[in-house]
C-alpha cells in the first residue's frame, strides 16, 4: 500500500476547480498492493484478445510447374521451373530460399490468437491498477503532467456526468489545471513508423487523463472529441484503459458516485464485494512498505544484537604435506621415520661410491662418520 494513497478523506471538487462542501472516504481499493509484474503480465494476454486471423494465401509461391532434375546434373535437387526460351526456366521454385518461393511455415488462421486468463488474476491486476492511480509518484513517473491539479485521486462532482458538448468538457479541463495533460497528447503526435500508415493507422499519440463515471448523461459525447481523453463506466473498469502498455499510474479524473462505488465492487477486507461473488481485496504481503522506516524503528533496533566489528583475519593457505614436514607428519607420524631412513640410506649409498672411486685411483677410503656410532653401539650390546 502506498503510504500516499492513505489518506482518509478525499475531497470532492465542482466543474470550476472550487470545493464542492463534501468530502469522501479514500475507497480500499486504492490501499491495494501495487504488482507492476502482474498488471504487465495479464495485460500482455488481454491485449490479444483483440485480435484478428491472418495468413498467407495457401497458394502462394506453389502457382508454378516445377519438379527436380534428379541427381547427376551438378545443381541442387530443389524444383525447377520447366520449359525453356525464357530466364524464367531451370530457376529454382517453391523452397523459402528461392525468389518467388514460399515463405518458412506460411501463417495459418487456425493459429492460437486468443488467451483465457484467469479471473481472479484480471481482478488482482485491477486492484493494483487503480491502486497505482492514486499515487502521485507513479502517475507523473507515467509521463502525465499533474503538477496544477489539487488532489490525486482527483474526485469531481456528478455535474460532470450531465456535459453535453465538448466545449463544456474543455473548460472544465482547463478549470481543473488537467489539459496541460492534453497539451502533451497534441505535441506528441506524429507519423507512425512502418506499415501501419497504409492500414487506417496514421498516427499515434500518447495518452491523456481518464474520465470515470457511474451514469452517462451526455460525458461520453462531451469527452469523446479531445484527443488523448478516455471515459469509461466504474462498473466496466478496463485493464487496457487504466494501465495502457502494461504501466500502472494512468491519471483518472473520478466522479464522486463512482468513486463512492468502489467499495461496494471490490470490497472493503471486511466486507467482501456485492456485485462479484466470493470477491475481496487481495491482501498486501507488507502492512508498511516502508523499508527504511521499519529498519531504523525502535521495536527492531530492541531485539537486534550488536555489529560484530571484530576484523576476521583471512585464513593462511593450508600447508602442503609434500613440502612442509609437519604438515605431514599431522597426517601420518610414521612419516619422520621413512624420511630419516630415506637420508641414512642416501648417505650409504654415497659412501660405497666414494670408496669404489678412491680404490680405483689407489687412494685411501675416506673415513666413515658413522663408523665411530656404530662400534659404540656394538660395544653396548654385548655388554
Amino acid at each position: 500500500m502506498s503510504l500516499a494513497a492513505a489518506r482518509p478523506l478525499i475531497t470532492v471538487y465542482d466543474d470550476k476547480n472550487e470545493k464542492a462542501g463534501s468530502t469522501v472516504c479514500l475507497p480500499a481499493v486504492f490501499k491495494a498492493p501495487v504488482r507492476p509484474d502482474i498488471v504487465n503480465t495479464i495485460h500482455n494476454e488481454i491485449a490479444k484478445n483483440k485480435r484478428q486471423p491472418y495468413c498467407v494465401n495457401k497458394d502462394a509461391g506453389h502457382q508454378t510447374s516445377a519438379e527436380s532434375w534428379g541427381t547427376g546434373r551438378a545443381v541442387a535437387r530443389i524444383p525447377r521451373v520447366r520449359g525453356g526460351g525464357t530466364h524464367r526456366s531451370g530457376q529454382g521454385a517453391f523452397g523459402n530460399m528461392c525468389r518467388g518461393g514460399r515463405m518458412f511455415a506460411p501463417t495459418k488462421t487456425w493459429r492460437r490468437w486468443h488467451r483465457k486468463i484467469n479471473v481472479a488474476q484480471k481482478r488482482y491486476a485491477v486492484c493494483s491498477a487503480i491502486a497505482a492511480t492514486g499515487v502521485p509518484a507513479l502517475v507523473m513517473a507515467k509521463g502525465h503532467v499533474i503538477s496544477g491539479i489539487n488532489e490525486v485521486p482527483l474526485v469531481v462532482s456528478d455535474k460532470v456526468q450531465g456535459f453535453q458538448k465538448t466545449k463544456e468538457a474543455v473548460t472544465f479541463l482547463r478549470r481543473n489545471k488537467a489539459w496541460q495533460d492534453v497539451v502533451k497528447v497534441y505535441a506528441t503526435r506524429r507519423m507512425r513508423a512502418g506499415k501501419g500508415k497504409l492500414r487506417n493507422r496514421r498516427r499515434v499519440q500518447k495518452l491523456g487523463p481518464l474520465v470515470v463515471y457511474d451514469q452517462d448523461q451526455g460525458i461520453t459525447k462531451a469527452f469523446r472529441n479531445i484527443p488523448g481523453v478516455d471515459c469509461i463506466q466504474v462498473d466496466a473498469l478496463n485493464l487496457l484503459k487504466l494501465a495502457p502498455g502494461g504501466h500502472v499510474g494512468r491519471f483518472c479524473i473520478w466522479t464522486e458516485s463512482a468513486f463512492k462505488k468502489l467499495d461496494s465492487l471490490y470490497g472493503t477486507w471486511k466486507k467482501s464485494s456485492k456485485s462479484k461473488a466470493g470477491w475481496n481485496l487481495p491482501m498486501p504481503k507488507m502492512a508498511n512498505t516502508d523499508l527504511s522506516k521499519l529498519l531504523k524503528s525502535e521495536e527492531i533496533r530492541k531485539v537486534l544484537r550488536a555489529p560484530n566489528r571484530t576484523v576476521v583475519k583471512a585464513k593462511k593457505t593450508k600447508a602442503n604435506p609434500l613440502k612442509n614436514i609437519r604438515a605431514m607428519l599431522k597426517l601420518n607420524p610414521y612419516a619422520a621415520v621413512l624420511k630419516k631412513t630415506g637420508e641414512l640410506t642416501q648417505q650409504k649409498n654415497l659412501r660405497k661410491k666414494a670408496e669404489v672411486a678412491a680404490k680405483k685411483a689407489g687412494k685411501a677410503a675416506p673415513a666413515n662418520p658413522v663408523a665411530k656410532r656404530n662400534a659404540k653401539v656394538a660395544k653396548k650390546s654385548k655388554k
